[in-house]
């Protein structure tokens, strides 16, 4: 009778395992800390030993020139699948003197006092290392890497310099790694995606066109590919950019843009930073002109894509009113059992103002959405909402009709 009952209790623990699921928790909530108006730009990773690092940009005011605000960086980590979390601390900061980026100071309401880090991006080495960029100014970029999992960085290095062999192509002002996660190629390469621009149009961000660059001595070195993305008039301002690798090697890069189309931009590279393909629409993604979220499901023998970005059907409808094709809302999960030829499966996370995302998946299985939402928020920025939110499900729930 023991034995029955212990097989009885075992089947129920494995049926119960595989029932769908989704949790939501609150990590960043304007209010939390009088000194941030503003939380933007969600970026999750799981490291190689499991543990979970969010980070977002913290941003002094709520509204008007918002990315040249005096903005920090803030990281959190989880130690159990996603579930608790440290109190967050800033994670970036270069010593000494800073000067505002001169494309910035041109722009009405820019505080010269301000100090804008910006563009956080981390990757998690295969070797247990989790390495980290991030902009200062939009103009400089620097480079530091945890040994500890995420608990402590080393001094941040400049790197600039390896952005210099882009001006032979594009004489940039302006410029910005990822954000969100990025990735490390079976040959051990870290690639991050990058966008820059000439300062000249909307923001100081515009025009602007998307690349990589590339470190093959974990992290040492630094070295820019070739334009992925340029402006054109069918590829307007590409931008925000998420990378992933695909199973046969090749490097697609799924690249937000401001074009007529209203869909993602997609190119794939053969070694993720030179000869890039011909970029193509993506029908399936919808684009509201927002970033969005790439990572691969491998896991109990299956290798799957998924995505994550605001499944704004407005832009479906011709000619929306002004603004309305831009609503970041109903923030989705899509799968893709095909190395994202198709998108056969799309399940909503948010119903309703929803923004910036980021997606990772942890050792046992979890998937992560860390994505910015309005929730009860009131008199917040409608692009970045009053909250970032990790949804935590399982893909019994994201396939389940």
């Amino acid at each position: 009778m023991n034995h029955i009952a212990a097989l009885i209790i075992a089947l129920i623990g494995v049926i119960h395992a595989a029932e769908p699921f989704i949790e939501k928790q609150d990590l960043f909530i304007v209010g939390d800390n009088p000194a941030y108006s503003l939380y933007h730009i969600p970026g999750v990773v799981v490291t190689a030993k499991g543990t979970v690092l969010t980070w977002c940009e913290a941003r002094k005011r709520a509204a008007g020139v918002s990315d040249w605000d005096d903005i920090c960086i803030l990281l959190r980590r989880s130690t159990d699948d996603g579930k608790t979390w440290s109190t967050a601390r800033s994670v970036a900061d270069v010593p000494g003197p800073k000067a505002k980026n001169p494309f910035a100071l041109k722009m009405k309401n820019v505080d010269p006092n301000d100090v804008t880090y910006n563009n956080p991006v981390l990757i998690a080495d295969k070797d247990g290392t989790v390495h980290m960029l991030f902009c200062l100014e939009y103009m400089r970029v620097f480079y530091q890497r945890s040994d500890d999992d995420g608990l402590t960085f080393s001094t941040p290095i400049e790197i600039t310099s390896a952005f210099d062999a882009f001006k032979k192509d594009y004489d940039w002002k302006v410029l910005a790694t990822g954000p969100n996660h990025s990735i490390q190629l079976k040959t051990g390469r870290l690639v991050v995606p990058v966008w820059l621009s000439t300062g000249t149009g909307g923001n100081a961000h515009r025009p602007s066109v998307t690349a990589t660059i590339y470190s093959d001595d974990s992290g040492k070195s630094w070295h820019a590919g070739d334009i992925a993305v340029p402006c054109t008039e069918e590829w307007i301002n590409p931008n925000e950019t998420a990378a992933i690798e695909l199973n046969d090697g090749r490097v697609m890069l799924n690249v937000r843009s401001e074009s007529k189309a209203h869909r993602r931009l997609v190119t794939t590279s053969s070694d993720g930073s030179t000869n890039w393909s011909t970029p193509k629409f993506d029908d399936a993604l919808l684009e509201p002109i927002c970033m969005g979220g790439i990572v691969r499901y491998q896991h109990e023998g299956q290798s799957l894509i998924l995505f994550s970005n605001p499944h704004n059907l407005d832009v479906t409808k011709g000619k929306p009113e002004p603004g309305k094709s831009r609503a970041r809302k109903n923030v989705s999960v899509k799968l893709s059992h095909d190395e994202a030829q198709t998108w056969p499966v799309n399940k909503l996370i948010e119903d309703g103002p929803s923004m910036y995302s980021d997606l990772a998946v942890t050792h046992s299985g979890t998937i992560l959405c860390f994505y910015g939402r309005s929730g009860d928020s009131k008199g917040v920025a409608a692009f970045a909402g009053g909250r970032l939110t990790l949804a935590r499900f399982n893909l019994d729930w994201l396939t389940k009709p």
